[in-house]
C-alpha cells in the first residue's frame, strides 16, 4: 500500500480535520507542514497530475494577497515552490492520486479501490 501524505499547516482547520479523519480509520500518514518544510518539485509534479496548478493556488488566502499576485502575471508552479503557503490545504496524496480540500468521501473511495 502506498503512503498517505497530507500537505498543510497546523493552523489550518481543514488540515486538522483531514488528520482526524485518517486517524479515525487507523490510517498512518505523513504530515508535511508547509510552513516548516514546503513541497518539493517532485511532490508538486505528482500532485499536479491529478489537480491543475490553477486549482492548487489559494487565491483567497493571505499569502496570495500579501504577494499581490492578483495584479501580476506569474508562473503558478514557480510561485507554489517558492511560497508553499499559497497552496490550498489540505493537499492529500496517496500514490498517484491527489485531492485538495477536505474530501473524506473521495478518500474512502481510494481505500475501497486499493
Amino acid at each position: 500500500m502506498s503512503n498517505w501524505q497530507i500537505f498543510g499547516s497546523s493552523k489550518c482547520q481543514e488540515t486538522r480535520k483531514a488528520e482526524r479523519f485518517l486517524k479515525s480509520l487507523g490510517i498512518k500518514f505523513q504530515l508535511i507542514d508547509l510552513k516548516a518544510k514546503g513541497i518539493s518539485k517532485g511532490e508538486l509534479t505528482s500532485v499536479s497530475r491529478s489537480i491543475p496548478f490553477k486549482q492548487l493556488i489559494n487565491t483567497e488566502g493571505p499569502e496570495y494577497k500579501k504577494r499581490n499576485l492578483q495584479y501580476m502575471v506569474h508562473d503558478i508552479e514557480t510561485e507554489l515552490l517558492a511560497h508553499p503557503l499559497l497552496l490550498k490545504t489540505p493537499v492529500v496524496r496517496l500514490g498517484q492520486k491527489a485531492s485538495v480540500g477536505y474530501q473524506p468521501e473521495l478518500w474512502k473511495q481510494w481505500l475501497a479501490d486499493a
